[in-house]
């Protein structure tokens, strides 16, 4: 198998309670667990092209943008790191009808044991792949707001008592501090009962969810590559967690690589 093309951020979805991958280069989808214990090859062409307005780039920002694009998409604005923040109501809003679709639509917190328990939100239709994308082992939603900007006051009133960060090595190596997210979701409810009130979110009943990851061996030692100094990166894909590729020569974050035309051969 060989094929080019700019590349995106793997696709996920979880089968069962396998987390599945996809990463889509050029005008195809590459089937990365099919991939997984064998030999394979990742050049970087020198183009970047960015994925909103296709102008060739030296530096792939905010996740395959332009840095001209970074400051006018509202995508890429501040308040989507930190929806506490969201200035929509101000009129401020770099792309208002952007903000409307994306920010005003049912928004679910959750628990997730990824390095240790942390806090997340995220769109109420892709629950399983934010989860995948962090490399939760496993994920529990505890509350459903009407808005981004409502999930994130819930957010920073979570944050007092829990962490909303991962420690990405840890999170690779499989070193997990596990926590009993149903009792730990109790518990945060009664401490954050006033901002849950504020926001009128709706506590939400649903069970406890485990993902497995295709992953044969999990690393001792976190070695990162890079394409910007090492073009050609190969070896035994070993695994693959969150946007992570586990390589036998080290590990390799495809998001960070977001809009790189690479060749991918095994």
């Amino acid at each position: 198998m060989q094929l080019s093309g700019h590349i995106q951020m793997m696709n996920t979805s979880l089968e069962g309670s396998t987390a599945s991958y996809s990463l889509p280069i050029g005008e195809n989808l590459i089937d990365m667990n099919a991939l997984v214990g064998k030999h394979i090859e990742l050049k970087y062409n020198d183009v970047i092209l960015c994925s909103n307005c296709g102008v060739r780039t030296k530096k792939s920002w905010s996740g395959g943008y332009c840095f001209p694009c970074t400051r006018v998409l509202a995508r890429c604005d501040l308040c989507i790191m930190r929806p506490e923040t969201c200035h929509y109501s101000e009129g401020t809003c770099r792309e208002p009808q952007w903000g409307l679709n994306y920010c005003f639509q049912p928004t679910v917190i959750y628990l997730a044991n990824t390095s240790k328990p942390k806090v997340g939100i995220t769109n109420k239709k892709r629950v399983y792949s934010r989860w995948i994308e962090q490399g939760a082992i496993s994920a529990l939603p505890i509350l459903e707001a009407k808005s981004r900007l409502d999930s994130g006051k819930i957010e920073v009133a979570l944050k007092q008592f829990v962490a909303d960060k991962t420690n990405w090595r840890n999170m690779l190596k499989n070193e997990v501090e596990l926590s009993d997210l149903p009792s730990l979701k109790e518990a945060l409810l009664i401490e954050i009962a006033a901002t849950i009130k504020e926001t009128e979110a709706i506590v939400l009943s649903d069970d406890e969810v485990n993902i497995n990851y295709p992953v044969l061996k999990y690393p001792t030692k976190v070695v990162s590559l890079n394409l910007d100094k090492t073009p050609i990166i190969s070896g035994v894909l070993e695994g693959i967690k969150g946007q992570y590729l586990l390589l036998d020569s080290g590990v390799l974050n495809i998001r960070k690589f977001s809009s790189y035309h690479l060749t991918i051969s095994s």
